[in-house]
């Protein structure tokens, strides 16, 4: 009885740390669509994109969008509202795998954070429409003059040639390109034609099912990522990666950013490259 007692027990402690360990789940967000070539400003809120990692701040916790936990420095955590924030980690144009690797270590580095801002762009369930929103999120924060996070800023523009010349201008100093998103939107989550995103090149994120070895110069490496994207269409995607990527590549399950030039008459991307793991 005492054998058989232990053994339950023990079945039983595996089972609940099974369940302390298991993987949160992913906070529900907005996601946004290409922009078309030819888009026209008018009623829409234009902010770059900055390349930094997603973030959700709940007013407890700090998550990255696949839900886990941040170990941000508690002086970092004090300093943001108990207000639900949605933004992005970010320490600078070019600075993204610095910042994505700083964000996802497992004890915080102290001195690399005092770098870090949150820059925020929605209030998560908030009420109106989204320059209501923006508004709000400006009267949240004007009465900290600085801080960790900061609103992003929104603009109107009049005309598709001055959305082109701002689009120039952020890629001309090194910046990815532009976000817009419906002035009088209600909030709402999920991949929505209320958010768009405007690129020189465009990107989207693909799921690595397997990979697919090297030849000549890359025999024993992998040649490719084989991948599948939201669209449920699979490809392969060799360009861009390093040497070092090919030795240690993103393993299968992992979600990857690739660029591409359009499409095919079949949906497969055009000229696809990998750009980084997804944030």
């Amino acid at each position: 009885m005492n054998r058989l007692r232990r053994a339950v027990l023990l079945n039983l402690g595996l089972w609940i740390g099974g369940l302390a360990q298991a993987k949160p789940a992913a906070p529900a967000l907005l996601l946004a669509q290409e922009a078309p070539a030819d888009m026209a400003p008018q009623g829409w809120l234009v902010s770059e994109k900055l390349d930094g990692v997603r973030a959700l701040w709940d007013g407890e916790v700090l998550r990255l969008r696949g839900g886990g936990a941040v170990a941000a420095p508690d002086w970092f955590l004090r300093q943001l509202p108990r207000h639900a924030l949605d933004g992005e980690l970010w320490l600078g144009r070019g600075r993204f795998e610095e910042v994505s690797g700083l964000v996802r270590r497992s004890k915080p580095d102290d001195a690399a954070w005092r770098a870090v801002r949150y820059m925020v762009f929605e209030l998560p369930g908030g009420e109106g429409t989204f320059l209501q929103r923006v508004r709000r999120l400006h009267s949240l924060h004007e009465p900290l003059l600085g801080g960790v996070w900061q609103p992003v800023a929104q603009d109107t523009l009049a005309t598709s040639a001055a959305l082109m010349a701002r689009l120039q201008a952020v890629v001309a100093a090194g910046g990815e390109g532009l976000m817009l998103h419906k002035a009088d939107a209600l909030y709402l989550t999920g991949r929505s034609s209320s958010l768009l995103k405007l690129k020189p090149q465009q990107d989207a994120e693909a799921v690595v099912l397997r990979h697919l070895g090297g030849k000549g110069r890359l025999q024993g490496q992998v040649g490719a990522l084989w991948v599948r994207n939201e669209a449920g269409i699979e490809f392969a995607v060799g360009s861009g990666l390093d040497d070092a990527m090919r030795r240690n590549p993103p393993a299968p399950g992992s979600r990857i950013t690739y660029r591409h030039r359009g499409h095919t008459g079949l949906g497969v991307p055009r000229f696809a490259t990998y750009l980084r793991l997804a944030s």
